[in-house]
């Protein structure tokens, strides 16, 4: 059990189970079978757990170095070595469960994987920081049509949504850690630009996005636009200004971070009502 709990606790529970469900939304709303909807979900839950850990795995002397003591390996609950297991098996798992449901959907997934886990292995110490999120979100709403009978990659609006998802995730992501990163070598992009220009940058990202879901699925006719998405719209444009409000005008802080993590879930349920349309 200790065991589990570690792996568990390095496994970043919060992001790794909102992805999960974004997965479980999105294969939902493009109507697949139930039994590739459970190999969806369970499929990208093990990819996510794999990029969870190999982060913390990867980036434990930096944690010990800053005394980082809700990190499991850092606060010696789980071992380096069984760290690189959990996250290899995981990995394993993750591309094992994506076999059955094609291979368009086993490359999908792994390149989103590898992305990732490219990030995790230097790539979020460099002035690149953000482009394996945009990769990796960009390619996500295309993993649930790919999934189906008679797969499909997702709309170009949706790739669009998700690699300004994956911006935002990333720009928002780092905000809370910017000091403990800087002290210890760790200098993406948003720790060049500083909280206040990232917290910006995350803002116009998910905006971009929600304009995007917004128009793509009707071919830009406002008048086909039903009222729960321009509700989400507007509550995603709202949110969004209020962070750039709030980041001129004061000093950054974990108020930002929530913000835009608000802005970039909203953004997650316009993909999700998309529905039948996401499909290419």
């Amino acid at each position: 059990m200790r065991i589990i709990r570690g792996l568990w606790g390095s496994s970043h529970p919060g992001p790794t189970l909102v992805v999960t469900a974004l997965a479980l939304g999105l294969g939902v709303a493009v109507g697949l079978e139930p039994w590739r909807l459970a190999l969806l979900v369970l499929a990208v839950f093990a990819g996510q757990l794999s990029v969870g850990v190999s982060n913390d795995a990867l980036d434990a002397a930096r944690d010990r170095a800053v005394g980082r003591r809700d990190k499991p390996i850092a606060r010696g609950d789980l071992t380096l070595r069984t760290a690189w297991i959990g996250a290899s098996a995981f990995l394993a798992l993750a591309l094992a469960l994506s076999v059955p449901l094609g291979w368009r959907m086993l490359a999908a997934h792994a390149l989103a994987l590898g992305s990732a886990w490219a990030y995790n292995a230097g790539l979020k110490a460099t002035a690149f920081s953000v482009i394996p999120f945009a990769v990796s979100f960009g390619i996500f709403p295309s993993l649930a049509p790919l999934s189906a009978a008679s797969p499909a990659f997702a709309a170009w609006w949706a790739w669009i949504a998700g690699g300004a998802l994956g911006v935002a995730v990333h720009f928002t992501n780092v905000l809370p850690d910017l000091a403990d990163d800087a002290s210890t070598g760790v200098r993406g992009l948003p720790h060049r630009l500083g909280a206040r220009p990232s917290a910006v940058i995350a803002a116009v990202a998910v905006s971009v996005g929600a304009v995007a879901v917004l128009l793509g699925p009707v071919a830009g006719d406002i008048a086909q636009v039903p009222p729960f998405s321009w509700a989400l719209f507007i509550a995603v444009v709202l949110v969004a200004v209020a962070t750039v409000v709030r980041a001129l005008a004061g000093p950054p802080g974990r108020i930002l971070f929530r913000l835009v993590m608000l802005a970039a879930l909203l953004l997650a349920a316009q993909l999700i009502v998309s529905g039948s349309a996401l499909a290419a």
